[in-house]
């Protein structure tokens, strides 16, 4: 893929260069995105299946799919990940990396694979043009009845949690970024993080000719109560599991969550 239309990353690349990506999910409380994530590939998954990763970050879902046996194909905007990328590729895996953007996915023929991963780049757009754009992508590269995962922040756990929680609150609104009226946030590139909530998930699938499968609260409580879910013994971690997994769906909890994972079918 061509690198000439990359745009500027200098600020995910700061955040990304001090930041232990690969070891996020790694913690029991970082586990429960993962494992709520896998679990919801694992649901659709056929033999034969291409996948594609697109802002695969340092591969964690890229290689646990190519360790069960499937070709995937990972896009990477950072350099640095790309390099824990390659450091962690194991013998046998059937998987590629490249440098490429998600809003230009033009060195890839369209209707090429089955389930398209896009669980970073939602987080670093500013606009709807280029939430539209990077959708618009995913989605032309997908065959159609193929599968699209896309992960979001979401926006009032930051509020709590950063905001209040951790004392930053006004700091927040003094730099416009959060209506006190409405509550909705604004995130520029220096803030790295773009926040949203559901009702915009839905405003921009609804140019899309797609069906929705599932909207899951991929770790919901788990961050308000870090410590917690870190000193449980197994049993206990394996029990909170499964009520994660039997609330995760629930629209009357699904709002409070950090991340979300969007599941559609191109149509």
């Amino acid at each position: 893929m061509p690198t000439d239309n990359i745009r500027d990353t200098a600020y995910i690349d700061r955040y990304y260069s001090g930041y232990n990506e690969d070891g996020r999910l790694l913690s029991p409380h970082g586990q429960v995105e993962f494992l709520t994530t896998m679990r919801y590939i694992k649901k659709y998954l056929e033999p034969g299946m291409r996948i594609l990763e697109i802002g695969a970050g340092t591969g964690r879902y890229s290689h646990a799919l190519a360790r069960m046996g499937y070709k995937v194909d990972a896009v990477e905007l950072v350099q640095a990940n790309i390099d824990i990328f390659k450091d962690n590729t194991e013998r046998g895996e059937d998987i590629s990396v490249r440098q490429g953007d998600a809003l230009d996915l033009s060195g890839i023929d369209g209707e090429t694979y089955d389930i398209v991963l896009l669980l970073g780049p939602m987080y670093h757009l500013y606009n709807d043009e280029d939430k539209l754009k990077a959708l618009s992508e995913a989605l032309r590269v997908t065959k159609t009845g193929g599968l699209l995962y896309i992960a979001y922040c979401i926006s009032d756990a930051s509020i709590i949690g950063y905001g209040f929680q951790q004392g930053n609150i006004m700091g927040i609104i003094e730099k416009g970024l959060l209506d006190t009226r409405t509550f909705k946030t604004r995130s520029t590139p220096i803030e790295v993080f773009e926040l949203c909530r559901k009702e915009d998930i839905d405003g921009l699938m609804s140019r899309f000719n797609t069906e929705r499968l599932h909207y899951v609260a991929t770790d919901l409580y788990t961050n308000y109560m870090r410590d917690c879910v870190d000193a449980m013994d197994g049993k206990t971690f394996e029990l909170y599991l499964s009520y994660h997994y039997a609330i995760c769906e629930r629209p009357d909890m699904a709002g409070i969550s950090h991340h979300s994972l969007d599941i559609s079918r191109k149509c």
